[in-house]
């Protein structure tokens, strides 16, 4: 299928960003979504000093009624479902209006637009759906949990809409990212900031606590992404980096032998590692210069 006309949501940064540009490089029709209209000059600018010309910037939040309205009339062919926050924070201290904000930018908001355009796919007879979900989508951790439970929530969605969609031709595919370092995650350890709550009433220092594990160089994702949303990888899920693919596998039958006992009273090792650990700290696969780049 000779499929071009693609829209990324969340496309200011991250895998978003970087993917934007790589199926630009390989010549598809890019239209760039970013949250708020402040990001699109930037973005803009950005793209015109790399010599990129086939990417549109558009502002769409997907939790906006209108911009989700007004994607309908893109002609979009291939949908990339990229736009995703990480709220941080036990499951017992993150307020009510920071998990409702979580589940509308990565759930809800996501598949009422993917509602119309998938629809629109089905009367074209060919279409292809990415979902960017999240190794936490098949894993927890402590202090991810609502994040995760968004995650999970996409899988479901797009495993119960890959079935859905087979027999119209439309192909869907789910992303797994791990750990990278793109910002994402430390600053998901950074919105207790402003939480409207009581401090006092927490049950953990947020202040005291990073995300748990070194992060990867997100060209790893970026490139299995871009060959994924281009057709040129047509598995239906794809985690990366694939060296964390076994410890996935274990934690998803771990709990079929857990007992409620194990370890009661004493400190989960993740949560320990929180306490360890410093923000940006980064894994194996960096050159020296990608180092100094993500750190400056």
């Amino acid at each position: 299928m000779n499929m071009k006309k693609v829209l990324i949501t969340g496309a200011a940064t991250g895998f978003g960003y970087g993917v934007t540009i790589q199926l630009a490089e390989k010549g598809f029709d890019v239209i760039a979504a970013v949250e708020i209209y402040g990001q699109v000059q930037p973005l803009k600018r950005n793209l015109a000093e790399k010599g990129i010309k086939n990417v549109r910037v558009e502002k769409l939040d997907v939790t906006v009624e209108g911009d989700r309205r007004k994607a309908l009339g893109w002609g979009i062919e291939i949908l990339v479902n990229n736009a995703g926050v990480l709220e941080g924070g036990s499951v017992l201290d993150i307020p009510g209006s920071n998990m409702r904000h979580e589940f509308e930018v990565n759930v809800i908001g996501p598949l009422l637009m993917t509602q119309g355009i998938a629809k629109q796919m089905v009367k074209r007879g060919k279409g292809r759906i990415v979902w960017v979900s999240s190794r936490e989508g098949l894993n927890v951790n402590p202090f991810t949990g609502i994040y995760s439970a968004s995650k999970h929530a996409v899988e479901a969605i797009a495993e119960t809409m890959s079935m859905e969609l087979q027999e119209f031709g439309i192909e869907v595919a789910t992303i797994n990212p791990g750990p990278f370092l793109t910002g994402f995650n430390d600053r998901g350890f950074q919105t207790w900031e402003s939480w409207e709550d009581e401090p006092s009433e927490r049950l953990f220092d947020y202040s005291k606590l990073a995300f748990p594990r070194p992060q990867f160089n997100p060209r790893v994702m970026i490139d299995t992404m871009t060959k994924v949303v281009a057709g040129e990888i047509d598995s239906y899920r794809n985690l990366e980096p694939q060296s964390m693919l076994e410890e996935t596998k274990k934690n998803i039958e771990a709990p079929w032998t857990k007992s409620v006992k194990q370890d009661l009273g004493k400190r989960a090792a993740q949560i320990q590692k929180c306490y360890d650990m410093t923000p940006e700290i980064q894994e194996s696969g960096w050159t020296a210069q990608e180092r100094d780049g993500a750190s400056a």
